[in-house]
Order: C-alpha cells, then sequence, then structure tokens
C-alpha cells in the first residue's frame, strides 16, 4: 500500500464521515473522528453491500457513497448504543 492509496482512504474516509454527520445530525466527530468514521464506515457498507448481493459502486464517488452509507448505519448504531447507556 502506498503512501498515495492511505491518502486517497482517508480523504474518502473524512467526506464520508462529515456527510454521515449531517445526515445523523448532531454526530460530528471534528476532522480525525470523521476520517476514522468513515473509514470505518467503508468496512461497514462493503460488508453490507456484499452481504445484500449488491455490487458496490465503482469509482471515487461511488466509494463515497458506499462509505458514507456505512457511516450513518455506523453512527446510528452508536446513537443507539448511547441512547441505551
Amino acid at each position: 500500500m502506498t503512501l498515495e492509496s492511505v491518502l486517497i482512504w482517508l480523504v474518502i474516509g473524512a467526506v464520508a464521515g462529515w456527510l454521515a454527520g449531517i445526515i445523523v445530525k448532531g454526530y460530528g466527530f471534528g476532522l480525525v473522528g470523521n476520517a476514522v468514521i468513515g473509514v470505518l464506515g467503508a468496512v461497514v457498507g462493503g460488508w453490507v453491500f456484499r452481504a445484500l448481493g449488491i455490487g458496490t459502486p465503482i469509482g471515487l464517488v461511488g466509494d463515497i457513497v458506499g462509505a458514507t452509507i456505512g457511516a450513518v448505519l455506523l453512527l446510528v448504531l452508536i446513537k443507539v448504543v448511547r441512547r441505551a447507556a
């Protein structure tokens, strides 16, 4: 894995985390937190797409969409867990 690919992952993660924070109101975690949520969301989104038998979107925009969907699911899960605690 090259430095360029790591930076691309981080940028996609930051954008996806930021978009997910907007969609799930009140759950922004700053630049680093959004990047982490976005990267984890990309993993969750990829898993969900595969589990449902849906092909993952192709290209940069598709990567951002898939990561955002996963990040939204992750933020909703965090919201539910925080309410239960």
